[in-house]
Parts: C-alpha cells; structure tokens; sequence
C-alpha cells in the first residue's frame, strides 16, 4: 500500500513536471522567436560657403516596418517651435516642391506611426526620427505601421541636433540613405525578463522537488526504523492463551478492560510491562493509538525502549504496522474472535476511560493473584 501510494505520487509528480516544462518551453518559443534589425548608412551633404561637406557613417537604424531601400532627397523640418510633428495640420516648408525631401522629426509627445502618417501624408519619401534629448546617439528599431513605400529610420539625437542646428541657420542638408547590414536580436528587455523569470521558476521548482524527495526518504528511513523496532518491542512482550481451568475464565473471572469481554479458553492475552493482561487483538491497536496501559496507564512503548509521538503519529502507527506487520494486529496466533465491533469497541473504551479511577482501584486488589497465575500457568 505505501509502495503504491508513493508510485502514484512519484507519477503525479513527474506528469505536473512535463506540463510545466511544456508550457515553459512553447513561452519561450514564441518569446525567444529572433528579429532581424538593418542598420543605415547615411551619406549626409551641406555646403559651407564654397566647400561640400558630407558625412558617411552607420549612424541609424531601420523601422521595424519600414521599406528597405535607397532613399535620397533634402532633408527637411516641421514648421513652428515643436519638430514633433504631431499635430495633423503640421506643414513641412520646401524650396522646391517636385523635388524628394525626407522629413527630420523629433521623437516624442505621440506614437510613431502618428508622426510618419503626418509626413507622409505631406509628400515625405522618407522620415528621420531623431532620438530623446539626453540619449547621446542611442537608436533602436522603431514599432510603426507600414507604409508603402516610405522609408523610416532612427537616427541619435545628437546626430539629429547637428542637423536640425544646420537647417535652421539656413543650409541647405541633403542625405542619402542606404541599406546597411543585417542583426539578429535574440537578448531583447523582454527576452531578459523571461529569462529571469523562468531561470528563477525552474530553480524553485527543482530546489522544492529536491527537498521534497530528500525528506521523503528521510521518512522512509526513519519508518522502516520504527517498525523495525515495534515488531521487536511486541515480540519482547509474552503471549499466553488460556485454558480451561484457568483462573481468568473461572466465573469469578476478569474480563478485558478495552473490550468488556469475558475472558474464554483459547483466548490470547498479551502480558503488558507491568504485569497487566489484555486480549492480544485489543491491546495491540491500543497500544499503537495510546502507548499506554489501559489500567495504569504506564508507557508501554517507552518501556520497550520506543520513542515516539503517538500523539501525533496514532494513525500513521496503525497504517504502518498493518501493512509492514499485518499479522500483529490480526488474531492469527489461536487468538480470540470475540473481538467487537470498531463502534461498539470505542464506546466502551470511552467509557473506561471516564471511568478510569474505578476500574484501577477494582484491579488493583488483585495484582499478587493474576501475576501468580501468569507465572504458574504452563
């Protein structure tokens, strides 16, 4: 019975195990799935004074769903103070209207796709987006709505600053942007996250399950120990079956103080430490439940060197030595069958104990007698 409840238990556990495990691995699956990233060359051209000035570097990152491809024409602000081109009324001031011109707008006060559909809907072939003040030359790929051939890219704020301060004290900027390489980005911040979580998951679950099989086998251990040790105290303790003859099935006999029961030859009594008898198949139980003697109460287990907490360990005692000692705690040794009923016997025994003080003082005028008699009977 143990062996098959702690099979069952060891399936419970290993089948919560792979559920967890599955649903674990199909979250990472779809969280840890990578993202392709392309970089931009930006080829950036003014003029000072006499001179052509231009600026190659990778200085910028595509939109998520932005359009791969070449994209050149004169970069161009939003009207007004704010170059966050928000508003849908926001016009764009251009030179020369049939010629391509990217728009420059800075990042914040609404989402991005609010800030290409305003630019685009002017006529933009492309949108710069430059990054929060304070972020150095930071660029990461932008989440927009897709826009049909319109090329987004994010550049630093630093870089979109140099141009804006350019623009605005009158030079002319133009820029030409172009595919750069390809990243794959596995370690994102929510990639991170999951990771930790998991990792932090995974490590309680085997901590817990570690901890539970360790005090498990301490358990087992500790009980095969003390059945061990209860079917050597119960063998320690004498057996006696009566006879016809017998003082203790005399008429003027005792009966048995757990069962209420007169005692009949070919009954089994058990011999207790302290001298005191009682059926074998009721005394055993009561042990186990009590570790007491019915009559004096004395420490039976104790007395047979057994420590335990029968207090808290009455039902696992019974459960144990049924199934590891089955026939300690059935009549199999000529015993009586005059055992009662598990209702009627726990009437009883709750009337013995509320009447305690009689029945010590009714046996105790007796003890010489009923150890002679024990000793003296073959």
């Amino acid at each position: 019975m143990n062996l098959l409840k702690t099979g069952t238990q060891r399936n419970s556990t290993a089948s919560s195990w792979l559920v967890k495990f599955s649903i674990l691995w199909l979250l990472s699956h779809n969280c840890c799935r990578a993202s392709a990233v392309w970089t931009a060359y930006m080829n950036i051209s003014f003029h000072v004074g006499n001179r052509m000035l231009s600026e190659l570097g990778e200085t910028g990152v595509f939109g998520r769903s932005s359009i791969l491809k070449r994209v050149a024409g004169v970069i161009v602000l939003p009207d007004g103070k704010m170059h966050t081109a928000c508003n849908p009324s926001t016009s764009f001031s251009r030179a020369k209207i049939s010629e391509p011109w990217l728009a420059l707008i800075e990042r914040g006060s609404c989402p991005f796709t609010q800030k290409i559909k305003v630019a685009v809907e002017k006529g933009a072939s492309g949108v710069i987006i430059y990054n929060f003040p304070g972020t150095g030359n930071q660029v990461f790929p932008m989440s927009h709505q897709a826009f049909e051939d319109v090329v987004v890219v994010m550049i630093g704020n630093l870089k979109g600053m140099e141009i804006l301060h350019l623009i605005q004290k009158g030079v002319h900027v133009t820029a030409m942007i172009e595919v750069g390489r390809k990243h794959i980005i596995w370690m994102n911040h929510y990639f991170v996250s999951f990771l930790i979580i998991t990792t932090a998951t995974l490590v309680y679950f085997i901590f817990y399950h570690i901890r539970r099989l360790w005090v498990a086998r301490i358990q087992s251990r500790r009980w095969q120990r003390l059945a061990t040790d209860l079917k050597i105290a119960f063998s320690q303790l004498q057996l006696r079956v009566l006879k016809e003859g017998d003082e203790e099935v005399s008429p003027n006999g005792d009966s048995c103080v757990v069962c209420f029961e007169l005692y009949k030859p070919n009954d089994t009594i058990r011999i207790l430490t302290c001298k005191h008898f009682f059926h074998k198949s009721c005394i055993d139980p009561w042990i186990l439940s009590h570790g007491t003697c019915p009559m004096c109460k004395c420490d039976v287990l104790k007395a047979l060197g057994i420590q335990v907490d029968v207090e808290n360990g009455t039902e696992s005692l019974q459960v144990l030595m049924s199934n590891e000692l089955p026939g300690m705690l059935s009549p199999t040794e000529g015993g009586t069958s005059n055992e009662p009923p598990p209702a009627r016997r726990s009437d009883k025994v709750t009337y013995m104990e509320e009447e305690e003080g009689h029945l010590t003082s009714q046996n105790d005028s007796q003890p010489n007698s009923v150890a002679e008699d024990v000793h003296s009977s073959p």
